[in-house]
């Protein structure tokens, strides 16, 4: 009878000297917890696992072709729940027995998922684990050398990138080539023998440009992608993951997907998925339309098309299921996520979407999902001719001189970031969502966070509430004239009409319109399912507060990095450190002891919504994995309610420490500013 040991598994750095060679490796896959708390966490195991069932010595050699070696039996307290992920996996090896390093060298072990070694003949074919030594990546540092590359094979191409503790990273792929400036962006198969992903590519010109660290080009049609598993795409049995597309905001201006704040590695390792991160034209490049020309504008939104195509054609290449693909955005990213859902020419290239703060409504948020037609757009950015030295020209002559102009003339002065009815792209003036609106396959995850406008107003520079009204050019009468939004008692009088201000921003511009959308498109069954969302919990970006402090959590001699449960303001972009899992990667200090664990329930919440299309993570798969805090949030959170279409159901879970489901927020306000929920419903 096989002897059984109970044992836990430590890494053992004993490196090969061998460069990785990944081709005949069959399905590889870095396994770990990842709790996110970087190099700080107790729990940093990582394993690869080598699909490929093969002898005791064959696994010997495949680990040493990674650079690698088998994991080694060694008595050590660390956790090692995460292991269950391979029996839960239901596609994965009938033996569910993987090899490991033997103890003595005399014996050939191989271990369960459930942490038990036992004693196995040493040519049974079994698939192995393997070590993984690979360092932590951060912003300030990627180890992308030769002994931690590998590549995959799409088209005729081999594209080469490498891995770190929790993913695999291919960054720089070029998607698509730009025949002229102001033209629609080609889809760009990968050709070449070896194609480098090992780092970013230059981001889409904007202003600001020149004093940034990551290099700016007119050629910056690359994505990014991280991903837990290199498939061998001949085994039918290799699981594909589902995809993730994330759009960045930016107000269709500024932005780049090598936005570090957007690094994937924690949502591919920790959230099973694989997460692709998109550069798109900006500004002038991007959404220029002019009339009486063939500048029709839209072209950032079909470069984002573009990509899509890129990922159909390619991604399983990666692990990923063509088939299963969700985008998401966050502000203007959010705006496009919108537009793409609005688009004919998007049918049926994905099947789930996450719009985070769509702007809509008041002021500078009414373009972003009311378009434009050009020749609207053209009298809103018509300025720019005069900016440049082609004020003169018309027709082709026009576009010609300004295909001419430097690039970096077209960066400052009059910037276009509008979307408009092209006729093509964008057919109608915003997403039908009324009773005879198109049916769409898609199920629809949408939010805002709680004081979402407050980065959208300037602070007050006077106590006089009605010419700080006019100042932020907000409707007087249903602010003044009823009682909806009244004043807050406070002894710091602008402090006060920020406060109002800042409801009426967050109404006004993200949340009146948000809650109109899930509700009509519920209502009229527009989606498959519509889920609703705010956050009352936030992190501000270090790199983003505007109106500082407000958006902090205030600091006290106990919280010296700010107690999140004093009364502040959760604002625009709050939500991005905790989605991808990057508070301790970005930098952030840890406020209290609840960052982290809210940090993995939203991002296992978001991931688990592109694998199942349900926002809360299957209690088998948190099991499976050891996620014992989201698996405490989501027991005491509950079910999470699709929204009906009905005004007063409890559909909008609000996201906080202490979850909960609540009814519509600031309903009476909003129909006082006309956004109410039946807006959209014509």
């Amino acid at each position: 009878m096989a002897a059984f040991i109970s044992a836990s598994l430590c890494l053992v750095s004993l490196v090969s000297a061998y460069a990785p060679s990944t081709p005949a490796l069959d399905s590889l896959m870095i396994l770990t917890h990842n709790d996110l708390y970087g190099n700080s966490s107790q729990r940093q195991e990582s394993t690869i696992v080598v699909d490929k069932p093969q002898s005791h010595s064959a696994a010997v050699r495949s680990c040493a072709a990674l650079g690698e070696s088998l994991w080694s039996l060694e008595q050590c307290s660390q956790d090692l729940d995460f292991l269950g992920y391979l029996g839960y996996d239901s596609q994965r090896h009938e033996q569910n027995l993987y090899w490991v390093a033997s103890t003595t060298g005399a014996e050939c072990n191989a271990i369960t998922p459930q942490g038990r070694s036992q004693q196995v003949p040493c040519e049974t074919p079994l698939p192995a684990l393997c070590s993984n030594t690979a360092p932590i990546s951060s912003p300030q540092s990627a180890d992308n050398s030769n002994k931690w590359q590998s590549s995959v094979s799409t088209g005729n191409a081999t594209i080469v990138g490498y891995r770190d503790a929790y993913s695999f990273r291919f960054l720089g792929i070029k998607y698509a080539t730009i025949p002229s400036r102001f033209s629609d962006s080609t889809y760009l198969p990968p050709t070449g023998s070896s194609i480098s992903a090992l780092s970013y590519g230059p981001q889409c010109i904007q202003g600001g440009c020149s004093s940034g660290n990551t290099p700016c080009s007119e050629d910056c049609l690359y994505l990014n992608i991280w991903t837990p598993i290199i498939p061998n795409r001949k085994n039918s049995k290799t699981k594909k993951k589902p995809v993730m597309l994330w759009i960045y905001g930016g107000g269709f201006v500024s932005g780049s997907a090598s936005d570090t704040t957007f690094d994937g590695g924690a949502i591919a390792s920790r959230g099973d998925v694989v997460l692709v991160t998109v550069n798109y034209r900006l500004g002038n490049f991007g959404f220029l339309a002019l009339d009486g020309t063939s500048l029709t504008g839209n072209y950032g939104l079909k470069d984002q098309n573009t990509a899509l195509d890129w990922l159909h054609a390619n991604i399983e290449a990666f692990g990923g299921d063509k088939n299963k693909i969700t985008v998401f955005g966050q502000s203007a990213g959010a705006a496009s996520v919108r537009a793409l859902l609005a688009s004919p020419k998007t049918r049926g290239k994905f099947v789930a979407a996450i719009p985070q703060s769509t702007p809509q409504g008041l002021n500078y948020a009414s373009t972003f999902a009311k378009y434009l037609t050009i020749t609207e757009a053209t009298n809103r950015t018509k300025s720019l001719l005069n900016e440049t030295a082609c004020a003169a020209s018309r027709g082709d002559t026009l576009v010609a001189c300004l295909r001419a102009l430097p690039a970096t003339n077209l960066t400052s002065g009059t910037v276009a970031s509008y979307l408009v009815i092209d006729g093509s792209f964008l057919t109608s003036s915003g997403l039908p969502l009324g009773p005879s609106a198109p049916k769409l396959n898609v199920t629809l995850l949408s939010g805002n966070m709680h004081n979402d406008g407050s980065p959208f107003i300037s602070y007050p520079k006077t106590i006089n509430l009605t010419a700080e009204l006019l100042t932020q050019s907000f409707p007087l009468s249903p602010t003044l004239d009823s009682s909806l939004f009244p004043l807050p008692a406070n002894p710091n009088a602008t402090l006060a009409i920020f406060n109002l201000t800042s409801r009426v921003a967050t109404d006004g511009l993200f949340r009146c319109l948000s809650e109109s959308t899930e509700v009509t498109a519920a209502k009229n069954t527009i989606f498959n399912k519509v889920y609703a969302y705010e956050f009352d919990r936030s992190y501000q970006l270090l790199s983003y507060s505007p109106n500082s402090p407000v958006c902090e959590a205030p600091i006290t001699v106990k919280y010296p990095y700010g107690n999140p449960d004093l009364p502040h303001y959760k604002c625009h972009s709050g939500e991005l450190y905790y989605v991808f899992g990057n508070l301790v990667r970005e930098g952030a200090h840890l406020r209290d002891q609840n960052d982290i664990p809210f940090s993995q329930y939203v991002l296992d919440s978001w991931t688990a919504f592109a694998r199942t299309g349900y926002p809360v993570p299957d209690g088998r798969f948190l099991k499976a994995r050891g996620f014992t805090n989201t698996t405490r949030l989501v027991n005491a959170a509950g079910k999470w309610n699709s929204v009906s279409g009905e005004d007063g159901e409890m559909s909008l879970r609000v996201l906080n420490v202490q979850t909960t489901n609540e009814g519509w927020r600031e309903v009476p306000q909003c129909e006082a500013l006309g956004y109410g929920l039946g807006y959209y419903d014509v």
